[in-house]
């Protein structure tokens, strides 16, 4: 079966829909293969719609497969118009994935008497959570991409640059390499900056004796991967070595923890092990990892509180941290792909706390 064939089958099989209107962008991309459409609908007894404004209209119509494709004419209001179509298509329950609380005001005044409406958030999760070999392929580029920043982000690091500075040669990197651009922003931390596990970039000169932690993903055909590594501008101190081991440690653990079946939280809970006991355990300050794919942030969630369960073909990151407030922190990251046997590191190198000269 096709992705919207999967969908129809969790939609009117599974949760007895009659309907099912799909907004979220990377769902529609997902599901169709082109971006800029404005929503789809499923329906159990008919066609799919793809609907679309004037602005992506002939993209739309030339790269969509699978649904036909209808023009919102500028005078049209969408929720009267998809009233109308479920009326006509006698849609009684209406399942959504996503959407702005304005849109289902809209819908709801439009519809009400004549369709119920269902949020059905997970459920095209349920899809995508678990990529095939084609999605794979595809983020294995991107890893490769990621990867190459990274190798200039360990190049550029040295005392007197900025940290602004080494995020340019990162992205230009991966603009050379045939990248669709960042997948998130490119996080370049210094010093005490370090020890902010979401630091960003800023105009700051990284010094001597700094850790620099960088954090890099690329976007390959709107796939993305995720990838941090930690570096010492100039010769690190003992104590960053001691860390550095204990933090290389925790993620190696979990690394090898991650595999079809295990509980997201004991996969946490390797790494998590390995800095308590090292006496770190009050900074390591948040989950170990997070799915990855179209969305840089997915299912399934590796945490002390996750409930998921790993799965052939998931693919999330493995980077567990420590951060000590007004000295520095140390993150080292990976994109992993669960496989039957040992998982598949779509990231990989770089495991040396000192930058290359």
């Amino acid at each position: 079966m096709d992705r919207i064939e999967d969908l129809k089958h969790l939609a009117f099989e599974k949760k007895n829909l009659d309907g099912f209107l799909v907004t979220n962008p990377c769902n529609l991309f997902y599901l169709t293969g082109t971006p800029g459409a404005f929503c789809m609908l499923v329906q159990k007894h008919g066609k799919s719609i793809l609907y679309s404004y004037g602005v992506n209209y002939e993209q739309t119509k030339a790269e969509a497969k699978g649904p036909a494709v209808e023009l919102i004419k500028r005078d049209e209001v969408p929720g009267v118009k998809f009233a109308k179509q479920a009326k006509a298509s006698k849609i009684r329950k209406l399942g959504l994935d996503d959407m702005s609380h304005s849109f289902y005001r809209q819908l709801a005044k439009e519809m009400r008497g004549q369709t119920r409406l269902k949020l059905q958030v997970g459920l095209v999760w349920e899809l995508r959570k678990v990529k095939d070999e084609k999605e794979l392929e595809l983020m294995r580029k991107a890893g490769k991409l990621t990867v190459a920043g990274m190798k200039v982000a360990s190049e550029s690091i040295r005392p007197g640059v900025t940290e602004i500075e080494v995020a340019g040669e990162i992205e230009y990197a991966i603009r050379k390499g045939c990248g669709y651009g960042t997948a998130f922003e490119t996080i370049v931390a210094s010093g005490v900056r370090s020890a902010y596990p979401h630091g960003g970039c800023a105009d700051r000169k990284i010094q001597n004796g700094d850790l620099v932690v960088v954090d890099v993903g690329a976007a390959y055909e709107f796939y993305r991967s995720d990838m941090t590594r930690t570096f010492a501008a100039g010769k690190p101190t003992a104590k960053q070595k001691r860390l550095y081991e204990v933090e290389r440690l925790a993620q190696q653990k979990a690394y090898e923890a991650i595999k079809p079946k295990a509980r997201a939280k004991d996969v946490d809970s390797a790494a998590r092990r390995v800095i308590e006991d090292a006496g770190y355990g009050e900074y390591f300050v948040h989950g170990l990892g997070h799915g990855v794919g179209l969305d840089i942030h997915e299912p399934p969630t590796l945490s002390q509180t996750s409930k998921d369960r790993l799965a052939v073909g998931n693919v999330v990151t493995d980077e567990p941290g420590i951060y000590l407030p007004g000295h520095w922190g140390v993150r080292i990251e990976d994109t992993v792909a669960v496989r039957r046997r040992v998982a598949e590191k779509l990231t990989d190198g770089f495991y040396s706390l000192e930058a290359e000269k």
